[in-house]
């Protein structure tokens, strides 16, 4: 199969479960249970994107300039930082790095 119909599949496949999502009924979604795992699985999702996206190129692992700019954002998180300055750190030592050429 070509890539585009693998595309078109992904497609009807996500849709298909938004659609899924309006036949639940809303006295399981008022469950405190279902929202508190529903804001774990957000969370974790959201940092395993951040930290594969930091950690890989391509096909293999790389160890550069995002590692550290990860390492200071979350040193300012832990800092309980505003999220501005978060983004401005991480941004900052990214590109003080890549300055020193740690690429």
């Amino acid at each position: 199969m070509t890539l585009w119909i693998w595309l078109l599949i992904a497609c009807v496949l996500a849709y298909a479960w938004k659609l899924v999502g309006y036949f639940v009924p809303a006295k399981f979604l008022e469950d405190p249970r279902t929202s508190r795992v529903a804001g774990t699985m957000t969370i974790g999702l959201l940092a395993s994107l951040t930290v594969v996206n930091a950690v890989v190129s391509g096909q293999g692992l790389a160890a550069d300039a995002r590692l550290g700019a990860l390492a200071a954002a979350a040193i300012a998180l832990v800092l309980r930082a505003p999220f501005l300055v978060v983004v401005i750190a991480g941004a900052g030592t990214a590109a003080l790095l890549r300055m020193l050429g740690w690429n």
